[in-house]
């Protein structure tokens, strides 16, 4: 593989750049780069700014914003914006639900909502996970019945990310209770505003509040919001969550970790230990980066590479290592998390008060997006034939 950009993949490069850097807020971008979190209207406003630019969704059809792109340059958008500081445009609403809508939907409802989508007019949110399910996706219980010229769906969704701001919600819902449990699932839009829909805030061990139950209770979906065809919905699950493996590589993430580490080391980078441990999520990352260049470019037809679990495995894994490097750094002052400096509690500089609820938050990234157990059944099966 020849690792040199060409003079036409650096000049994209540069534009990338020269983008990020002066079209979306630097308020915004220095709270990423500071680890802070975002509120909702300043995700909303990031997304809208590269929306204007034509670059919210440039893995979408043309016509509904896409930049027909090589694969290499989704990857220099991705890591260029990664590297910025720029939020990435939310998941659910462009890795996610629209790449379905617009392989699966009709007409109509493609109109109706993939603009609104890519513009974040909507928030998205997910409802597969269920809390009987586990990692089997396909035994989930909520139903949705036909009455007349609705869907009626009763059940309850849970780990549902960032819900408390959604205005919508994708879901697999069961429509044939007597068909084999893959077969008889469809997927439905619907309203969060839409009586019946309850969401219940779920706290995490990092103290934050990210994730969400949502409850149904007899909420009456129009049936023209259902996307595809009556148990159709596994096939349109598996599209996206090989969509959400593909997104899920955070190299540019990990990357900037990397950085904070060499910059708050110090002397401490003197011992032959942490510089060898740096190195090595150095090289680790750096085969995870090629990795993922090989995954895209064999990527056809919409359908990610079936070692986009890869991706998803072994980003996880080195995304926990780094922060966990963080950790180690900052040492006693990981404990000063909850103190106001304003308030005089605390002297820690911020990334250290930090490390902990980060490292805390990131182990849930071996369950997201298909837990990595099951990813590595999928490599087993799929990709070594074991």
């Amino acid at each position: 593989m020849r690792l040199e950009l060409s003079a036409e993949d650096q000049a994209f490069r540069k534009e990338m750049r020269e983008f990020f850097t002066t079209q979306v807020p630097e308020e915004i971008r220095t709270a990423v780069l500071d680890g802070r979190e975002l509120s909702k209207e300043q995700v909303v406003e990031s997304q809208r700014a590269l929306n204007a630019g034509g670059l919210a969704v440039p893995g979408w059809p043309v016509e509904w914003g896409g930049r027909d792109w090589s694969q290499l340059q989704r990857h220099l958008w991705h890591e260029e914006m990664q590297a910025a500081g720029v939020p990435l445009p939310l998941p659910f609403n462009t890795s996610m639900i629209g790449p379905v809508i617009a392989h699966f939907g009709s007409q109509e409802v493609k109109e109706r909502f993939l603009p609104p989508t890519a513009n974040l007019d909507i928030w998205w949110s997910q409802g597969f996970s269920e809390p009987d399910a586990g990692s089997d996706l396909a035994g989930l219980r909520t139903t949705a019945v036909r009455d007349g010229d609705d869907w009626v769906v009763n059940g309850q969704k849970t780990w549902t990310t960032l819900g408390q701001h959604g205005d919508w919600i994708f879901t697999l819902v069961r429509t044939d209770p007597e068909a084999k449990k893959q077969l008889g699932i469809s997927m439905l839009l619907i309203d969060m505003t839409s009586p019946g829909v309850e969401v219940r805030p779920i706290q995490l061990i990092d103290g934050g509040h990210e994730v969400n139950e949502v409850w149904f209770t007899d909420v009456r979906v129009p049936g023209e919001n259902l996307v595809g065809e009556v148990n159709q919905g596994w096939t349109m699950a598996k599209f996206l969550l090989g969509n959400e493996r593909v997104g899920v590589a955070p190299v540019g993430s990990v990357k900037r970790m990397l950085v904070r580490a060499k910059q708050v080391g110090g002397d401490r980078l003197a011992d032959p230990l942490l510089r060898a441990r740096i190195a090595d999520l150095e090289n680790e990352l750096l085969a995870l980066e090629l990795t993922t260049l090989r995954v895209v470019a064999h990527s056809a037809g919409g359908a990610p590479h079936p070692a986009s679990s890869v991706l998803k495995l072994r980003g996880t894994e080195l995304q926990q290592a780094a922060s966990e490097l963080l950790l180690d750094l900052a040492g006693p002052q990981s404990l000063a998390s909850g103190a106001d400096p304003d308030a005089g509690g605390t002297d820690a500089p911020g990334w250290a008060r930090r490390a902990a609820p980060t490292y805390l938050n990131l182990r849930k990234a071996s369950i997201y997006g298909g837990s990595n157990e099951i990813q590595r059944q999928i490599i087993a099966r799929t990709i070594l034939g074991l």
